[in-house]
């Protein structure tokens, strides 16, 4: 494979593994499409065509150094200049073992820059799960602005520019692993069926990569609401969508009956009005949920023939070897 057909698999695969249907996704491209086709010339010149076809815009190849077999990946959650030069010295040292691609998972240059793009996934899903769809994007337009001008004054080509120097394929995955994980843990609970909030933190502790954080200090961790309460409709809508969502939404998520959410991480403020709402929070964990996505993720490159090199605190656990 080369950097071009594993970006394909990854949009691929968070298309499969997205909770809205194929059908909404290849509707809103088509909009999108429509609204390009309206734009002047000089709009269409700065127009990010990448949009046309990408629903996951904070995913994306950031820096095609040429390489036609992709034999070996160093892969991680955050990606900076050190992590490439790790991968440059041991294409130096060690010139058997070369790493042929780096990929991120936390977006990066443009795919940081358009992080609030995706967040309308949110909207969507919270829909699914009972919150009226106007409701549902008038808190999350505020949310979504919220996001645009907190990364807008990031130094977003940073580690683009140091791949670029370094001669080095980079690119990253963020919602589609993050997709991957989301549907991963829903599939878990739904086999398992927690009826208590104790249950589900069980439940999550029986998977690798969160016991695993739980040795490290950091695995599942109930944020509010208690282990004895009784979890009611558990929602999954703080795992996947760009970053966490609007402040406002889980009054409205307890009138849609939403009894237990379940999400990456959470800002003290979320958490107190989660808890005025009599929501229980569980709290999967962060770099742990993140370490889910992507293992799923590179497992898939891993079937292919591309062996992982894993850093910056991704937890790898490959469901390949470990049958």
């Amino acid at each position: 494979m080369n950097i071009q057909e594993i970006y394909k698999l990854a949009i691929d695969l968070g298309i499969k593994n997205d909770f809205r249907p194929k059908e909404q996704i290849a509707k809103n491209l088509k909009r999108i499409k429509e609204k390009y086709e309206k734009l002047s010339k000089e709009e269409k010149e700065i127009f990010d065509t990448e949009k046309l076809v990408n629903p996951y815009i904070d995913s994306r190849i950031h820096f095609d150094a040429g390489v036609k077999e992709i034999k070996r990946v160093l892969a991680g959650i955050d990606i900076d200049s050190a992590e490439l030069m790790i991968a440059t010295y041991k294409n130096n040292h060690e010139p058997n073992n070369r790493i042929d691609a780096v990929i991120a998972h936390h977006p990066i240059g443009k795919a940081l820059a358009d992080l609030h793009d995706v967040m309308h996934l949110q909207a969507d899903v919270l829909a699914m799960y009972g919150v009226p769809i106007n409701i549902a994007e008038s808190l999350m337009k505020i949310r979504i602005s919220e996001v645009a001008r907190g990364v807008n004054p990031s130094n977003h080509f940073k580690v683009v520019d140091s791949a670029r120097a370094l001669n080095l394929s980079l690119m990253n995955v963020h919602t589609p692993a993050d997709n991957m994980v989301a549907n991963f843990v829903e599939a878990k609970l739904k086999k398992d069926k927690p009826e208590y909030v104790a249950d589900i933190l069980k439940s999550l502790l029986e998977i690798p990569e969160y016991k695993e954080a739980a040795h490290r200090g950091s695995g599942p961790v109930l944020f509010a609401g208690s282990p004895d309460n009784r979890a009611g409709k558990i929602a999954l809508t703080e795992i996947a969508g760009g970053t966490e969502g609007s402040i406002g939404m889980y009054e409205k998520m307890s009138q849609a009956g939403i009894g237990t959410i379940i999400g990456m991480h959470m800002s003290e403020d979320h958490r107190k009005e989660a808890e005025k709402a009599h929501i229980n929070v569980v709290i999967a964990g962060h770099i742990s949920s993140d370490s889910i996505g992507m293992n799923l993720f590179l497992d898939e490159l891993e079937k292919r023939g591309i062996e992982i090199i894993p850093c910056s605190g991704l937890t790898r656990y490959s469901r390949i070897k470990n049958k």
